[in-house]
């Protein structure tokens, strides 16, 4: 069910989304369905025209035809064209008098968060500031800005057009109205939230990591092959898509990361297994390497297992 009601949305909101890679691409896709006016930030005219790319394709692949009239329209009766018009990208802010909101979708640096987090409270005073970290601290972030209040978390899944739900993590400085605010955004785009408090790993990852790490640790121990874990949990336990395959999608790298960062901070339970750190260091990274636990095309289709 969807969450609470909020403070309004405005419309034809201006959002900026600070980072156009495969999360931000996903996150200013759902926010132009939407109605919004979105600006993708980034470091360089080649990410940012890359993001643009990324976004359209988006649009092409999951715009719904409206019953007889044989037009892709988003869910809200935005055609596809109309969200391009609304869509722009460029290397920083954009100097936009009014911004409504800041969704910020870069890498999982605590540094380049804080940094992120306090130029966007000085350039748009009025604006919530959203991060979509997964595991990182909302209070570490919060800690760079003068207003961290304003500060909310809000945790896309990937990949965000196929994906319901987005995870809302409260710090411990976070205002009420942002938590609103960020509740009326989740409804904007369709989407449903859960409420979690800033701790590591929140809710969705403390709980996928877990899986997703016995997963590998049953590989690495020759227990079953990749495919049949994975079968064993989609068909045994209805998960959309198996641990292994998640952790290809998601990025060896990255679930490297969290898992680093949570075994840091909870304790032995969350160690990666040393299959996870081989292969990360091989440059086996899933997906976005073409290999994995999976062998991956091109275009981001499943070939076969590699293990």
């Amino acid at each position: 069910m969807p969450g609470r009601p909020g403070a309004p949305v405005p419309d034809a909101a201006q959002v900026v989304v600070v980072g156009g890679g495969v999360m931000g691409a996903g996150i200013a896709h759902a926010l132009l369905l939407s109605g919004a006016r979105v600006h993708i930030s980034e470091s360089a005219s080649a990410a940012a025209e890359a993001a643009v790319v990324r976004v359209q394709a988006l649009l092409a692949r999951n715009g719904r035809a409206a019953p007889g009239s044989g037009t892709a329209t988003s869910p809200t009766g935005s055609a596809p064209a109309d969200c391009e018009d609304r869509l722009s990208a460029g290397i920083g802010l954009p100097s936009w008098g009014s911004v409504a909101a800041v969704f910020e979708a870069v890498p999982e640096v605590v540094a380049l968060k804080r940094e992120i987090a306090a130029a966007s409270q000085r350039r748009y005073p009025e604006a919530l500031i959203a991060t979509n970290t997964s595991s990182l601290s909302i209070d570490q972030i919060a800690d760079a800005m003068g207003d961290p209040g304003r500060l909310v978390g809000m945790h896309f899944f990937n990949p965000v057009p196929a994906s319901r739900l987005i995870e809302i993590v409260v710090g411990a400085r976070t205002a009420p109205l942002a938590v609103q605010q960020a509740r009326s955004w989740v409804e904007s785009v369709g989407k449903c939230a859960i409420e979690v408090r800033d701790s590591p790993g929140f809710a969705t990852s403390r709980l996928g990591l877990a899986i997703g790490l016995e997963a590998i640790r049953m590989v690495e121990e020759r227990v079953a092959s990749v495919t049949d874990i994975d079968r064993g949990m989609t068909l045994g336990y209805k998960l959309p898509v198996g641990p292994l395959e998640l952790t290809d999608r998601v990025g060896l790298d990255v679930r490297l990361a969290i898992a680093d960062h949570l075994s840091a901070t909870l304790g032995e339970r969350f160690r990666a297994p040393e299959l996870l750190r081989q292969m990360v260091t091989d440059g086996q990274l899933g997906r976005k390497s073409g290999a994995g636990f999976y062998r991956w095309a091109a275009d981001g289709t499943k070939t076969g297992s590699e293990l």
